[in-house]
């Protein structure tokens, strides 16, 4: 299960583990217009932890999803190898 919020500078979108036991925090994912921030609570250490992804890294984990095992470099279109 997840959410969706429109805040004033961000979308959140919570993601909810309602599976099978045992169960994760929930996970929230804030996305700005510069970069998304991902946040779980952390019960071991009572604390909320946050890595912070720029809009490249965005990019190239939405492609990671769809490939197989490999390393990648992604082009716009008609750009050559080493124009990055």
């Amino acid at each position: 299960m997840f959410t969706i919020e429109h805040d004033f500078d961000c979308t959140v979108i919570t993601l909810v583990d309602d599976g099978p036991a045992p169960l994760q925090e929930d996970v929230a994912v804030n996305a700005f217009a510069e970069c998304v921030t991902v946040e779980q609570y952390d019960a071991r250490t009572d604390e909320v932890q946050k890595i912070t992804l720029s809009m490249a890294q965005i990019r190239d984990l939405a492609a990671a999803l769809n490939l197989p095992e490999g390393s990648y470099v992604l082009r716009k279109p008609g750009e050559r190898p080493g124009e990055l």
